[in-house]
């Protein structure tokens, strides 16, 4: 499924593999998903899903074996010279010079587009203007990463691809980061990010795509995502019977321990079942700690799609 005529990103059946013969392997294996023009899209995935290699396919960076990519109507790789002022792209690892001064760096940038924005503004916005004057390779990890998010946006792109933007930051940096994630979006500007905070993807995606081994697994608003379904969660001693807790649950309930002496209620939640839990707890002499209701999150939904096993 792609986006309608005209999305800032629509990819369709893409395949890319490395290596060959026997060592030959699928990092993304038919993937199609659409980003809308004005909008946040999420790509969230575990570690080797495929959501990098697509990315660098997306700006050009790497060639699809099979299937179509369109970047705001165009080919990455064709039309690079075309895309290039209308598309920001973070640096990653080693993509600014170690030797280069951070406002020296973003100003050099600032100058190959028609209408930048103030690089001291910038630098102000992401706490950067002590470091104007650091070489990149003195600056912290927090401090190189936001410096990486301005050089993305200096130029006022029509659509911005963010990979892990908010790796390495403090929660200061990182509500700043969100504050003009969202300021873009209200600009009008389109916005592909992958990130492994569910939170972050919960608080700032119009539209998620979850991939696993290199193919879509679920996508959509996050609110249709996670459904309206609730859950009840409390604290009690490790150990309590949950089959005999849920015999008494209505049918297609579910109980489990994680970790230990946490439970989660996967049910209707209903006053009914709320009811029945703490009657269940109070005859088994079982005290209750930190009783709630609450919804499914984005990270419910993508650890049931995608497993819990540690990825390498």
């Amino acid at each position: 499924m792609t986006s309608p005529a005209g999305g800032a990103v629509e990819l369709d059946g893409l395949v890319k593999r490395y290596g060959t013969g026997g060592a030959e392997r699928t990092a993304v294996d038919g993937l199609s998903f659409g980003a809308a023009r004005g909008a946040v899209t999420a790509l969230l995935g575990p570690n080797g899903a495929g959501k990098t290699t697509t990315i660098e396919i997306c700006e050009g960076f790497r060639r699809a074996d099979a299937g179509t990519v369109r970047v705001l109507g165009r080919d990455p790789v064709a039309d690079a010279r075309e895309l290039k002022p209308r598309v920001g792209v973070m640096p990653q690892s080693g993509g600014v010079p170690g030797t280069a001064r951070a406002g020296e760096f973003l100003r050099l940038v600032a100058s190959f587009h028609a209408t930048p924005l103030d690089t001291g503004a910038l630098l102000e916005r992401l706490g950067l203007t002590e470091h104007a004057r650091t070489p990149f390779r003195r600056m912290s990890g927090g401090q190189q990463q936001r410096l990486s998010l301005a050089v993305a946006v200096v130029g006022r792109p029509e659509l911005v691809f963010l990979d892990e933007p908010t790796t390495g930051l403090d929660p200061q940096a990182r509500h700043a980061t969100w504050e003009l994630i969202e300021e873009l979006r209200a600009a009008g500007v389109s916005v592909v990010l992958t990130t492994h905070h569910m939170e972050e993807a919960e608080r700032l995606a119009d539209h998620v795509v979850i991939v696993d081994h290199g193919r879509v697994v679920a996508q959509g608003a996050p609110g249709v995502l996670t459904g309206a379904e609730r859950q009840l969660r409390f604290r009690a001693r490790p150990g309590l019977g949950l089959e005999e807790l849920l015999a008494a649950l209505p049918a297609g309930s579910a109980a489990k321990e994680s970790p230990a002496g946490h439970y989660l209620i996967e049910a209707d939640v209903r006053p009914e079942l709320l009811a029945t839990v703490t009657a269940w707890c109070a005859s088994h002499g079982v005290m209750t700690e930190d009783l709630r209701i609450e919804r499914r999150t984005l990270e419910d939904v993508f650890l049931e799609l995608t497993g819990r096993d540690l990825r390498a």
